[in-house]
């Protein structure tokens, strides 16, 4: 009677093992897909001048391209930043200048994906931002810095056409969210 217990529970746990491992299987094949779908949907923007979505019942469509030469990043900008449109790249946040637009764009992304790379982001680096007609716009790093998660002052408008990234603190941080923010702030500048 021990040994059968034991050959169920043994059973029960290969069996829980193989659905983590297909979920895990699943989650990554949907993200892949997912960035398939959204660099098809970046190349008719950018053919048509629209913006279409990169699947039928998607609720953001790309709005631009955030280019980083020295950390080889190349992140199509997604409208809107709820939790849905972060899982799939960074997003523009409502309400901020469109990115490559007079006034402040502010884009959002994921610390543990899209947006690992601002850790190793320094002032002086550049960043492109390239909207669907094509036209880049460079920006120059200023700053990097920690603030509150509920700052919403990172979003105001400034005297200069600035590209402000968002993203968790810490960057190894367990638990997601949390009440940090760190923030990469970019001043437009000549070619």
């Amino acid at each position: 009677m021990k040994q059968r217990a034991l050959q169920m529970a043994a059973l029960a746990l290969i069996l829980w093992g193989m659905g983590q491992m297909t979920r895990a299987a699943y989650i990554h094949s949907k993200a892949s897909l997912a960035q398939v779908l959204i660099r098809r949907a970046w190349a008719k923007a950018s053919k048509k001048g629209d913006l279409p979505k990169p699947w039928p019942w998607a609720d953001t469509a790309p709005v631009a391209r955030l280019i980083s030469r020295t950390h080889d990043v190349d992140l199509v900008v997604l409208a809107g930043s709820s939790g849905r449109t972060l899982a799939f790249g960074p997003g523009h946040i409502t309400g901020t200048a469109l990115p490559g637009s007079h006034g402040n764009s502010a884009i959002g992304g994921h610390r543990d994906t899209h947006f690992h790379f601002l850790r190793d982001v320094a002032v002086g680096e550049r960043l492109t931002i390239e909207s669907p007609s094509g036209v880049k716009t460079q920006y120059r790093v200023t700053s990097a810095a920690i603030v509150d998660g509920n700052d919403s002052s990172i979003l105001r408008d400034a005297a200069d056409d600035r590209l402000t990234l968002i993203t968790c603190y810490p960057f190894d941080a367990i638990q997601p969210g949390g009440p940090l923010r760190y923030v990469v702030t970019a001043v437009a500048s000549p070619s």
